[in-house]
């Protein structure tokens, strides 16, 4: 096989090269598989006359008239006719070399869609080429690819021609699978998409049931599958330090917490004590609802790591869901005499180097922050397990590096936003997987309600008689823009216009730009129901606990992610009281909005509203791949291809028993250089 590994072999210059790396091409087998986005018809000609309005034709005819028009705005305005009728082109952007292509008396081919306008039938900007009578037709279609600006198609198409004539276009998978799978061969998928004859129509072409689309999918879902399995099979014949734990913090921590473990989280706590037990690194998702109980089981787990002589290291995505564990943690560890560290990227340098210098001296039992913890410079001698909450929200460049980082440890990752079972096949299935599929019994169902902005004094009157009644409220305010610092004032105009309205409670005001002893105070007071009423950004979203809470108010709840939306609701319904969340939304709502209130309010199940937000997202919003900006996919749709997964996912441990050759040969043709990413 030709060099497949760049693309030093096709002689091409820096420029050429940084584009194509742009599009995502670092190799031949990128080339190869970089497929059309649609398919133009050059292999018959449609005799104006006839030529259907609305459908792309390609007509040839000659140019019998050329002037500019400068009103109602410059354009170009070509006529043309043939044998059958006559025609306008119409170019509302042109250059002078177009005039002299399509000069009085030229012969031309023109590939556009038909309209009637003000001209009579014409068409826009058509693709124009000019022929001799005698020219030969395409005697295959032509093929439209993804590119970028100074990469025209003529010189992709002639690339990805010079990379197929390079490569070997053998088969990794047998005759047998093939037939049993009802799939065409690699070879007469990779040439009936680049150069599909002119009895396939480019509609049929587009087709996603189309076999060879079908070839493709099933292939790079394969891969994935392949990836994932090797990496779960490698875990488990690696090392890492047996920890039994002794029951020395643990069962002081249970006498004192205040409640009984659910079934569903003594059942996963016996399912990562075994893990820890054994001589292979653990790899394990924890999945569990808003309010599930997962914080406490990720201490108790990292109680046994300690009890065993460990250290462990938990590790958030945003600062304030960092700081409300290591508050957590403190409580409940400290009375321990167990040292837990703070360490995130708002410390001063020499409060971060200080907490480096313990971790290093192996002073600290468990460092807290977010991803601060995992840069180089950050050294535990003695770390045992590594806990990551949210995990999804971190990028695959992210979670690879702290793969890396611990390689040798065990890993517990926490997940509030459940995982539906395609993406938990797909992108988990090098995890163990463990689910919280039960609420503790103090939980009390959450009423939702859609309102109107323009009811507002209603919503009022609503917070006005929860209080009154001796319970608390959150008004949680928008992210806008993305913007922290808009979000911000709106949370202080909104806590200064109910200070008003509620003249007679105590409002009180959390975001993000507080101090953390500043937001400690106010949740503390909060939770005491020294404040009625927090108006609040949307770092209440996670791990705030206050069962005294009956009523959630969001505004623009149109702005906001179904996950988001979910986990803001779950902050209520904690204690014994009746509990609701008020959507206040603002009209006009677009349609993807429309989608996601309607999700909400006629949800509560976590894992029902994980996989409707895949549905409207995509997998790579979901999983946060798209901020990476690596594609997950090229070809496979997680929700469409489910059974291609599942044969995937199914013949992936066939191939690593049997065929270890086949399997090494289809990852370097589908993944190269992405092998990493996939594998975290």
């Amino acid at each position: 096989m030709m060099n497949d590994k760049d693309l030093s072999s096709l002689r091409l210059n820096d420029t050429t090269l940084k584009k194509l790396n742009t599009l995502g091409i670092h190799n031949l087998w990128d080339l190869v598989l970089h497929m059309p986005l649609r398919y133009e018809d050059e292999t018959h000609l449609t005799p104006i006359g006839i030529a259907p309005v609305g459908q792309p034709c390609f007509i040839e005819a000659e140019v019998i008239a050329q002037e500019v028009q400068f009103r109602p705005k410059k354009q170009l305005i070509v006529r043309v006719e043939d044998p059958s009728g006559a025609l306008v082109l119409r170019f509302i952007h042109f250059y002078p070399s177009q005039q002299k292509q399509m000069a009085i008396g030229t012969r031309i081919r023109a590939l556009g869609e038909i309209r009637h306008g003000f001209f009579g039938d014409e068409m826009v900007h058509p693709k124009v080429k000019t022929v001799q009578k005698e020219d030969a037709l395409a005697q295959n279609l032509t093929p439209v690819y993804s590119t970028v600006k100074g990469l025209n198609q003529q010189t992709l198409r002639r690339i990805i021609g010079q990379a197929l004539n390079q490569v070997s276009l053998d088969d990794t998978l047998s005759d047998a699978v093939l037939n049993k799978l009802n799939l065409p061969s690699f070879t007469d998928t990779i040439h009936l998409l680049h150069n599909p004859p002119a009895q396939f129509s480019a509609h049929q072409l587009n087709h996603a049931g189309l076999p060879a689309w079908q070839r493709l999918k099933f292939d790079e879902l394969l891969a994935q599958q392949l990836s994932m399995q090797l990496a779960y099979k490698k875990r488990k014949n690696g090392t890492a330090h047996i920890m039994q734990g002794t029951g020395q913090y643990t069962a002081p921590l249970l006498d004192t917490i205040g409640f009984e473990l659910t079934n569903a989280q003594k059942k996963v706590r016996h399912e990562i004590t075994q893990d820890l037990a054994q001589q292979y690194p653990m790899h394990r998702l924890l999945q569990g609802d808003v309010g599930s109980g997962k914080t406490i089981i990720a201490a108790l787990s990292a109680l046994t790591a300690i009890e065993s002589g460990f250290q462990v290291s938990l590790m958030a995505p945003t600062e304030i869901l960092a700081e409300q564990h290591y508050n957590k943690f403190k409580k409940w560890l400290e009375p321990l005499n167990l040292k837990v560290a703070w360490l995130s990227g708002s410390l001063t340098k020499k409060a971060k180097q200080t907490v480096k210098e313990q971790i290093e001296r192996n002073e600290i039992h468990i460092a807290i922050g977010t991803h601060a913890l995992f840069q180089d410079d950050v050294l535990f001698p003695n770390l045992g397990l590594v806990i990551v909450d949210e995990q999804h929200r971190f990028g695959v460049a992210q979670r690879l590096a702290l793969k890396n980082k611990g390689q040798f440890v065990h890993q517990l990752m926490l997940s509030a936003t459940p995982i539906p079972r395609t993406l938990a096949m797909s992108f988990f299935a090098d995890l163990d997987v463990s689910v919280i599929d039960e609420l503790p019994p103090n939980r009390t169902p959450i009423k939702t309600k859609m309102v109107n902005e323009y009811r507002r004094s209603e919503i009022e009157a609503w917070v006005l008689k929860t209080c009154a009644q001796g319970q608390q409220a959150y008004w949680v305010c928008p992210l806008i823009e993305e913007s922290e610092t808009l979000q911000l004032q709106t949370a202080v105009q909104t806590h200064e216009y109910l200070s008003e309205v509620f003249a007679g409670l105590n409002v009180g005001l959390i975001h993000g730009k507080l101090k953390p002893a500043q937001k400690a105070d106010i949740m503390e007071k909060f939770v005491k129901n020294e404040i009625q009423v927090l108006v609040a950004t949307t770092v209440i979203e996670v791990g705030v606990d206050v069962p005294n809470a009956s009523l959630m108010v969001i505004e623009h709840a149109e702005r906001m992610g179904l996950s988001q939306l979910h986990q803001l609701r779950g902050r209520v319904g904690r204690g014994q009281a009746k509990s609701m969340c008020i959507l206040i939304f603002h009209e006009p709502l677009s349609e993807l909005a429309k989608a996601r209130l309607k999700v909400i309010y006629e949800h509560t199940d976590g894992f029902e509203i994980a996989r409707q937000d895949l549905h409207i997202r995509g997998p790579g919003e979901f999983l946060g791949a798209k901020q990476s900006g690596i594609p997950l996919f090229r070809f496979a749709n997680l929700e469409d291809d489910l059974e291609l997964l599942e044969q995937a996912r199914d013949l992936a441990p066939k191939l690593i028993a049997k065929e270890p050759e086949s399997v090494q040969k289809h990852l370097m043709r589908y993944l190269s250089h992405k092998q990493d990413y996939l594998g975290v």
